[in-house]
Formats: C-alpha cells, sequence, structure tokens
C-alpha cells in the first residue's frame, strides 16, 4: 500500500510536469524580428535573400538587404541564398540582428576563372576534384561543382568517359547522403556512357541500401563472370553476404563472406581481413551460432588492434553489441571501458571531432555500460555511468542520448526506492524531449531543404543535357544551311579549282623538266664514275708485270708464282667491285693490305709497312669508294721511299674522330714531293698521272652527288720538306 502512494504520487507530479511544460510552450508569445544580410568584407546590403522561421513564416530582403518576420523565443531562422553559405539564427530576444554572410570562399567562381585561361579537359578535371573533396561536407556545393564540369566542356567536346566520371561522382553524393535512389539512377546514366565495373559495383551497393535485395544479388551475381581484380571479388562477395544478411539468410552470408575472406587473406588486403572476420561474426551470430560468432570477433579484435585505434574502437563496440546479444554483460562492460579509454585518447590526438550519430560517442558507451550494469542488477554502478552519459551528452548538445540516459536514470532511482531524484530526473526527461521536440523539427526542416536543394540541382543537370540536345539540333541545322550556301558556291569553286589545278600542273611540268635535268647530272655522274672506277694506274700494271718477268729470269719462279698469285687475286677484287659505287670499309682495308704487300714484295730493301686500324671504328657501317686509298699509296712508295737511301717507313693509320666519321692518314718518310718532281726525266714530266688524276676526278663527283663525303689533304712531314703526309676524312652517311 506503501508503494501504491509513492507510485501515485510519481504520476501526479509527471501529469503536473508536462502541463506546466506544455503551459510554458503555449505561453511563448511571438513578435516580430527585423533586420538586415550585408556581405562580410564589403559591407553591402544583399536583396532577395531567403528568411524562413524553421517551420514557421517565411520572408525576402528588400533592396536594401532589410527584413522583418514574426517568430518566438527558441525559433531558428534560415538564412539562405546561392550566393552564401547558409546561415542559422537562434531567436533569443527581438533586437534588431545583423546578419553578415560570406562565399563558400568564392570556389566555384574561382574555378570559372580558372577555366577562362585554362584548356576545359583540365577545368573538368577541377571541378570533379573539388566534388569529390566537399562531397562529405556540403552535398549542394558537392552537386555544383559536378554541374560546372558539365557546363564548361563543349557538347562536341566531352567524351563518353567524361560524362560516366561526371555522373558516377553524382551517384557517390547521393549514395554518401543516403538517397540511395537518386544513386541507382545516376549510377545507371553513368553506366549509359560507360560500362565500368566499378560503377556497376557501386550500383549493387545502392541497390542493396534501398532495400532492392534482389537486383542487387542478381547484378552482383553478373559482375562474377566479369573479369575483376582481386580486391573487386572481394567487394563482390562481401556486398552479397551484405544483401543475404539483411535478408535474414545466415547461411548464405556466412558461404559469400568466407569466399571473400578466403581472397583477402590470400591476396594480404589487410582491412578486408578485419571487416570480413567481424562480419562472419555477425552472421553466424544471426543464426544462433554464437560460438562460432565468438571466435570470429576475436579474430576481428585482435586484427583491429594492429590498425588504427578508431577502427580498434568501432570494433570493440559491435562485439560488446555481441556480448550483450548474449547477456554476457561483464564481457561488454569490459570491451566498453576499454572503446571508451581509447575514444578520449581519439578526441586528445585532435582527430575529427565524432558525429552525435555516431556509436563511438563517449555519452553512448556510457549508456550502454549504464544498461549492462543493469542487466547484472548493479544499480549503484549504472548510476555514475548514466550521469556521465546525461552530462558528455549535454555538454555536446545530444538530446537523444540525453534524454535516453534521463529516463533510465529517473527508473534506476525509482526502482531503488529515491523517488524524489526519479522526479527530479523525470522532469529533466520531460524538459528534454521538449528540446528535442524543437530539434527533430529543425532538422526535418534542413532535411527537406536539402533535399529540394539537391532535386533542384538534379533538375539542372536534366535541363542542362536537354539543353545540349538542343544545341547538338540547332547544330545540325546550322550545318545544312551551310552545306546548302556550299552547293551555291561549287561552281566557284570549280573555277577557282581549275584555275589551280593548271597552274599546278604548269608547275609539275617545270618541276620534272629541272628533276630530269638533275637525273641526267646525276646519270652523267654515274657513267664517269664507272669509267674511272674501271681504270687501273697503268703504272701499277706494267711494273707488277715486269716484276712478274723480273723474277722469271732470275729463275725464281716459285717468287714469281706467289707475286703472280697475289696479283691475281687483287685484281679479281678490283673487277668485282667495279660496278660498286662503295665498299664495306673494311672491304677497302683488305685490297690495301693485299696492294701494300705486292708493293712491299718488290721493295723489300726499300722500307716496311704499317696499316693500323682503330678497334672502335664498326668498319661495316662505313662506305667508301673502292680502290679509293691506292693512288695515294703507290705515289708514297714509287715517288717518295723508292729513291730514298736508306730503308723507308710507310704508316696507314685508321682512326675514329666521331660516331660519323672516320680520319685515315697515309704517311710516308721519302724524299717529300719537291725532290720527287726534281727527279723526273723530261719525258716523265711530259706524261701525267693517271692515278692521282682520277682520284682527283672521283672525289670531286662523290662530293658534288653526297654533299662532301670525302675530304683530302696533302701536306709534307717534315720542315726539310721531305716525307708526305695525305689525311683523308671520310663520313659515314
Amino acid at each position: 500500500m506503501k508503494y501504491l502512494k509513492h507510485i501515485l504520487c510519481i504520476f501526479f507530479l509527471v501529469f503536473a510536469t508536462i502541463a506546466i511544460a506544455q503551459q510554458s510552450r503555449t505561453e511563448k508569445v511571438p513578435f516580430t524580428v527585423k533586420g538586415e544580410v550585408i556581405e562580410d568584407e564589403t559591407n553591402k546590403p544583399i536583396a532577395k535573400v531567403n528568411v524562413e522561421i524553421v517551420g514557421g513564416e517565411y520572408t525576402t530582403t528588400d533592396d536594401l538587404g532589410r527584413f522583418s518576420i514574426l517568430a518566438k523565443e527558441g525559433d531558428q531562422i534560415v538564412i539562405s541564398s546561392d550566393d552564401f553559405q547558409t546561415v542559422y539564427y537562434d531567436v533569443e530576444e527581438d533586437d534588431f540582428i545583423k546578419i553578415r554572410v560570406e562565399a563558400p570562399e568564392n570556389e566555384i567562381s574561382k574555378f570559372k576563372k580558372v577555366a577562362s585561361n585554362r584548356d576545359a579537359k583540365s577545368a573538368f578535371t577541377s571541378y570533379i576534384d573539388s566534388a569529390k573533396i566537399t562531397l562529405k561536407k556540403n552535398a549542394t556545393q558537392s552537386i555544383g561543382y559536378v554541374t560546372t564540369a558539365l557546363e564548361v566542356v563543349p557538347k562536341k567536346e566531352i567524351t563518353n568517359t567524361e560524362n560516366s566520371i561526371a555522373f558516377e561522382t553524382l551517384g557517390d553524393i547521393n549514395l554518401f547522403w543516403k538517397q540511395s535512389d537518386l544513386a541507382i539512377g545516376n549510377y545507371k546514366r553513368s553506366l549509359t556512357f560507360s560500362p565500368r565495373v566499378d560503377v556497376q559495383i557501386k550500383l549493387a551497393d545502392a541497390y542493396r541500401q534501398n532495400n532492392k535485395y534482389q537486383e542487387s544479388i542478381e547484378l552482383y551475381t553478373v559482375l562474377l563472370k566479369e573479369r575483376l581484380s582481386n580486391y573487386q571479388k572481394v567487394i563482390v562477395y562481401e556486398g552479397l553476404g551484405d544483401n543475404y544478411k539483411q535478408t535474414n539468410v545466415p547461411v548464405k552470408s556466412i558461404f559469400n563472406y568466407q569466399k571473400a575472406l578466403d581472397l583477402a587473406t590470400a591476396n594480404k588486403i589487410t582491412p578486408k581481413i578485419t571487416d570480413l572476420n567481424s562480419k562472419i561474426g555477425e552472421a553466424y551470430a544471426l543464426g544462433g551460432s554464437l560460438v562460432e560468432a565468438e571466435e570470429y570477433f576475436g579474430n576481428s579484435l585482435t586484427l583491429s588492434k594492429k590498425e588504427n585505434r578508431k577502427r580498434s574502437v568501432e570494433e570493440k563496440n559491435k562485439v560488446a553489441d555481441f556480448y550483450n546479444q548474449k547477456k554476457d554483460y561483464n564481457k561488454e562492460i569490459e570491451l566498453r571501458s576499454e572503446a571508451l579509454e581509447e575514444i578520449n585518447y581519439l578526441e586528445d590526438d585532435d582527430e575529427e571531432p565524432l558525429d552525435n550519430n555516431s556509436p563511438l560517442t563517449p555519452q553512448r558507451q556510457n549508456y550502454k555500460i549504464a544498461n549492462a550494469f543493469l542487466g547484472l542488477e548493479k544499480y549503484d554502478e549504472a548510476i555514475p555511468f548514466l550521469e556521465k552519459s546525461i552530462n558528455e551528452a549535454e555538454s555536446k548538445s545530444d538530446l537523444v542520448v540525453e534524454k535516453d540516459a534521463t529516463r533510465k536514470l529517473s527508473e534506476v532511482y525509482r526502482d531503488i526506492g529515491d523517488f524524489d531524484k526519479a522526479t527530479e530526473s523525470y522532469e529533466r526527461y520531460v524538459e528534454v524531449i521538449d528540446e528535442l521536440y524543437v530539434k527533430k523539427e529543425q532538422e526535418i526542416s534542413q532535411a527537406s531543404r536539402l533535399s529540394r536543394d539537391i532535386a533542384l540541382q538534379q533538375n539542372r543537370i536534366s535541363s542542362l543535357e536537354s539543353e545540349r540536345e538542343i544545341n547538338e539540333s540547332r547544330y545540325k541545322l546550322a550545318f545544312e544551311n551551310q552545306e546548302l550556301i556550299e552547293k551555291n558556291n561549287t561552281i566557284q569553286k570549280w573555277i577557282i579549282g581549275s584555275l589551280v589545278l593548271i597552274a599546278l600542273l604548269l608547275l609539275a611540268m617545270a618541276y620534272n623538266q629541272y628533276k630530269g635535268v638533275r637525273q641526267q647530272k646525276y646519270a652523267n655522274n654515274i657513267l664517269a664514275l664507272k669509267s674511272l672506277r674501271t681504270q687501273m694506274n697503268p703504272h701499277f700494271i706494267f711494273n707488277a708485270l715486269n716484276s712478274v718477268n723480273s723474277f722469271i729470269a732470275q729463275s725464281d719462279e716459285r717468287a714469281a708464282n706467289k707475286y703472280l698469285s697475289e696479283f691475281s687475286q687483287l685484281m679479281r677484287s678490283v673487277l668485282e667491285n667495279s660496278e660498286e659505287d662503295f665498299i664495306p670499309l673494311e672491304k677497302e682495308i683488305e685490297l690495301l693490305e693485299l696492294y701494300v704487300k705486292l708493293e712491299h714484295f718488290r721493295f723489300q730493301d726499300k722500307f716496311e709497312y704499317t696499316i693500323e686500324v682503330d678497334n672502335e671504328i664498326p668498319l661495316n657501317e662505313f662506305v667508301i669508294p673502292p680502290m679509293l686509298l691506292q693512288p695515294y699509296v703507290e705515289n708514297a712508295v714509287w715517288h717518295g721511299l723508292r729513291y730514298k737511301e736508306e730503308k723507308g717507313l710507310l704508316t696507314i693509320h685508321f682512326q675514329k674522330i666521331d660516331t660519323e666519321t672516320v680520319q685515315i692518314s697515309i704517311i710516308d718518310n721519302g724524299i717529300g714531293r719537291e725532290k720527287s718532281k726534281a727527279l723526273k726525266t723530261e719525258n716523265q714530266k711530259k706524261q701525267k698521272s693517271k692515278g692521282m688524276g682520277n682520284i682527283k676526278k672521283r672525289i670531286a663527283i662523290l662530293n658534288e652527288m653526297y654533299k662532301d663525303k670525302v675530304d683530302v689533304t696533302v701536306s709534307d712531314v717534315f720542315d726539310t720538306k721531305e716525307g708526305t703526309q695525305v689525311v683523308l676524312t671520310l663520313k659515314k652517311d
């Protein structure tokens, strides 16, 4: 009977409190709020700004930026425009308010200025990147960037890939802001431009989030037949597991999660290994297999500790929920206490502050720890955690948790018989409900406005596409008109074309005539070269035959045969190369070695010789006219070394100058050009040197035909004008 009285007393107090709260709400008298909206930097008034009371009146600013609106204390005024970021103002009294606003760093206008001075393709990429950066902060602004990206690239220049990327980004924005129906439409639009696998995976996930599980499962199944990367296969199997878990088919869910886990483990995709162990644990728990679930949750806890602190906290919270389901409250309390300590570290590390909707906030963890103690019927241990939860929630304006914790605290005090504190807590609970009601109205209004803004942006993009199609039609019409104009000008073009053609024919005839002259000259040069190539120096042939005759007269048949054999070999090689303009330098060196050997055979007591070839010369890459060097060597032997009293020396050196040039030096230490000329008989002076004459003509013709291919200089070796040096420079091409 005593308890019944207390209960009746509590109910009386509760109803009285509710009545007082409702009366206090109804007693709020509306009044007129006046104010102005000005630009922060310039102090210029802004006209036609939307001014709205959440759930109430609406007006706009006049040309002076002024407004007046009916409001009550505690109302929230929303000041919004496309030109600046939305401002929220809480009404406290009827004083004149001044709202200073600023554009969101004028990002879009800055990009437009940049785009005018930069390639449209680069601007498109910049806008898309900006959309991705602002995706999680401001949906309207992010969609605005995508819209601008589509506007900066002309219809004729935009590619299917760019269109696909733009609509994929829109889908990403929609999916993040829980608008899965819009995300599905945009992902489908993206796929019409480019059927990319990664977009199909996103579409399947959007289906799942929109509760279209069969469409999601079907698309994921089709994707398994495509060529996927290992990571994509993991995502697809995980997506199938998510669908089956949400449709309460734990066996198939576990099967697909396990497939994904095997792939992630084999390919060392570490973050997914942790996630999949956790999800398998959830699926086992869903199917009632708590032992298996605990095993996998143990794995996920161990793995999450190797990642960052936030991931570890998330996993501890998830496993604590599992222990709560098992009613193993002691393990739940242990895990939540660890998580709570790590959450405090996260806040101390200046991490991004946790959203009140996150399950990882201190107020939620304290509240859940209190519930676990209540599950163990440890009321005294639960009360401090409920009080901590209320204080944390109040400091962070988390009215939802504050409401639940206050109500729970009232119930605990009631259960332990402390009715005064129960009543006090319940009164606070009623106040929080009242505040939460107002806040929810504001959130609903803001969500409605966000949805409206996003819908407007989406319609703008659709209008942009329609406008592009209209412009394309206009372009086709203009093109057809242009064709008509071109047909009217056809006769004029034919006349002009005919005149141009006649002029071109005349030019062609003149060019052919010029070309014919050049070809004739070239043919004459070729004939001249062939004629010169077939002529061997008569002195050499005559002297060679005399040498053979001399060997025979001396009954030295063996020497005669050897000399004649090598002479015939030289003659055969000369005849074989007589039709060639050029031969490899290696072959010319062989001919020269054979020739010098014959001359040395005849004049062994007159000179020695050396032939040095630089090893760095790629002999097969350089070519030379055949028997070009022989006349110079013959001159050195017959006119320099043969008349020397002591034994002379003939040096032939092939040296690489660079990759394109070889220098050939023929040096003798004979009597020199002046003494040799003085020794000539009158008959010899009258005769012209056929060898040197031919070689000069050949070099002149070759240089004319092949642009200075061969360069020859002749000089004395010593200051006494004895010795002769011939330097021949040969170019590769």
